[in-house]
């Protein structure tokens, strides 16, 4: 899997904007019109005048399977009661003509997410005369992306997917994405990839597609006292009082009061459970959670895990988005990099 070039700007989500996309695309997969003359979601033809296509990049001409990089914006994540029947291509064409360049952006993820490596998907607008082409990465919704119905599965690892993905500073963070395809089969990883991304952030899961809501807990990686990250929603999460030093069972198990409210205040509607060991099942591999349940429900999640070396820390001499003025230097409030307030 290669890497995905994000937007680093941040583009703001409406909420009607995702449930239209989503209950259109889900419904029949990447097929043909139903209403002659429409714009199609099509297989990509060779580029003409007017086309944007939105490739993969890879680093120093390597594929890092299930890499890449975050940065859609939480608003993008707010679906309400969604359903996947009942759309034609119609309903489509109608959201992506009401911001292109945001619709642009939140296929760019959904595409990567549900799409093989190597495959592409065109949009063309018969009255624009302009193209967009998207390319696949992960592959996690292969009934879908062969153009039949999406699976409950498939709901479950896209919503996964799409949440591990979002970042609430719209930055580009690369993390390695783990896990399972919708047919079972385990996302592949690189030798790279396994040394260089060790740092246990989060589980995701949930099914924003069926209004069941999306979830997130922290895996066993801490972070320092001076360290934050861009990846606020997740990573912050994974924040524990008692450092790297002491041992899972000797780390309190309470939540710092700093993740109080953290999803009602930042992140919805992804919501922080806790630990993911106390809501999800390890795989056999011991490298991924096969399952989480959650109020009842079971699904099928995903794991991310983070380079260090992507971390911010307070006193590298860079005032950084997630710190801000203050009186003292860890996370939050970081004095000599941004100085005191007023």
């Amino acid at each position: 899997m290669t890497f995905v070039a994000m937007q680093g700007a941040r583009f703001r989500f409406t909420s009607g904007a995702w449930p239209c996309l989503a209950m259109l695309l889900f419904a029949a997969g990447c097929g043909v019109s139903a209403e002659p003359g429409a714009p199609v979601l099509q297989d990509p033809s060779p580029p003409r005048t007017g086309t944007v296509e939105q490739s993969l990049e890879s680093g120093n001409g390597l594929s890092f399977n299930g890499l890449s990089f975050n940065g859609l914006s939480f608003n993008g994540l707010s679906f309400n009661g969604l359903s996947f029947n009942g759309l034609s291509s119609s309903a489509f064409v109608s959201w992506f003509r009401k911001d292109p360049v945001l619709a642009d952006m939140v296929m760019r993820y959904v595409v990567h997410c549900a799409v093989p490596e190597g495959q592409q998907r065109t949009y063309a607008d018969a009255t624009t005369r302009q193209s967009h082409t998207w390319s696949g990465g992960l592959g996690l919704a292969p009934a879908w992306a062969n153009g039949k119905p999406a699976t409950r599965v498939e709901e479950q690892v896209v919503s996964a997917c799409l949440t591990a993905h979002a970042n609430k500073y719209g930055m580009r963070v690369p993390i390695s994405v783990l896990g399972r395809r919708a047919d079972g089969l385990a996302i592949p990883v690189t030798e790279e990839e396994a040394k260089r991304y060790q740092w246990k952030e989060s589980c995701f899961f949930g099914n924003l597609f069926s209004g069941k809501g999306a979830f997130v807990g922290s895996d066993k990686g801490r972070l320092k006292p001076r360290e934050s990250s861009s990846r606020a929603c997740s990573v912050m999460a994974s924040r524990d009082d008692k450092g790297f030093d002491e041992s899972e069972e000797e780390a309190r198990t309470e939540d710092p009061p700093e993740l109080e409210g953290v999803d009602r205040r930042h992140c919805a509607p992804l919501v922080y459970v806790g630990r993911c060991e106390r809501h999800c099942v390890m795989d056999a591999s011991k490298t991924f959670y096969k399952s989480c349940t959650w109020n009842g429900v079971t699904y099928q999640p995903l794991t991310t895990r983070m380079d260090e070396r992507n971390f911010y820390k307070c006193g590298d001499g860079i005032c950084q988005p997630t710190e801000a003025c203050g009186e003292k230097n860890d996370y939050l409030s970081c004095k000599d990099d941004c100085g005191t307030c007023g």
